[in-house]
């Protein structure tokens, strides 16, 4: 979901930083590279424990997570093409959320955007027991659907999120954000790489 249909690894990076320095905290110059694909239990504990901040992961959590539901009220940052694109593969293939947010944002990111109804199954990493690079999510999410994994394809963004898919044995597509570009060995996974969603169709899903 993150960095695919929503543009919402600049908001989560606005907030974790705001949070940081309201709490005294030091931000690293790699900490959004690092906590793109964990967890919430991860980035909350990698806050707590590496940034300097005196408070428990679950009350990081907590108050970054209604952050931004309050950012996401203001503003919903869609990406071009990801309606369109999730309604005309949803008429084809079942579709899954497999994603690192917290269940709570990935549900009011479906139900704000109307694409609740695409989807068979939406899996937040908090569900199971490791984060991405870790292949879990992408393994419980395609379980859901009742497909083995080696049929589905995953379409990612990131580093974590591209070797995760991976790892689960998916095909791959790449849709990078260039404001946080994957490592280069990562990328190497994916079948295809474009640019935006607006590229993406059923036949060049197909034809993989």
């Amino acid at each position: 979901m993150d960095g695919v249909l929503v543009d919402s690894e600049p908001v989560w990076e606005r907030v974790r930083r705001a949070f940081t320095a309201a709490h005294g905290g030091r931000w690293a110059d790699d900490a959004q590279d690092r906590m793109m694909g964990m967890s919430t239990a991860e980035w909350s504990a990698y806050i707590s424990e590496d940034f300097g901040i005196p408070l428990p992961p679950a009350e990081i959590a907590e108050r970054v997570i209604a952050a931004m539901k309050e950012e996401y009220q203001v503003h919903l940052p869609l990406l071009p093409g990801a309606v369109d694109a999730v309604f005309a593969l949803a008429s084809r293939w079942p579709l899954a959320v497999a994603s690192s947010a917290p269940k709570s944002l990935i549900e009011a990111v479906l139900d704000a955007s109307g694409m609740r109804p695409a989807f068979a199954a939406a899996v937040s990493s908090e569900e199971v027991p490791r984060g991405k690079p870790a292949p879990d999510v992408y393994l419980e999410a395609t379980a859901r659907l009742g497909r083995p994994a080696a049929s589905c394809a995953a379409i990612e963004d990131s580093t974590n999120g591209l070797r995760s898919a991976a790892a689960a044995g998916c095909t791959v597509i790449a849709v990078p954000r260039p404001e946080y570009p994957p490592a280069a060995d990562a990328l190497k996974l994916a079948s295809i790489t474009l640019d935006s969603l607006t590229a993406l169709s059923a036949e060049k899903i197909a034809a993989l």
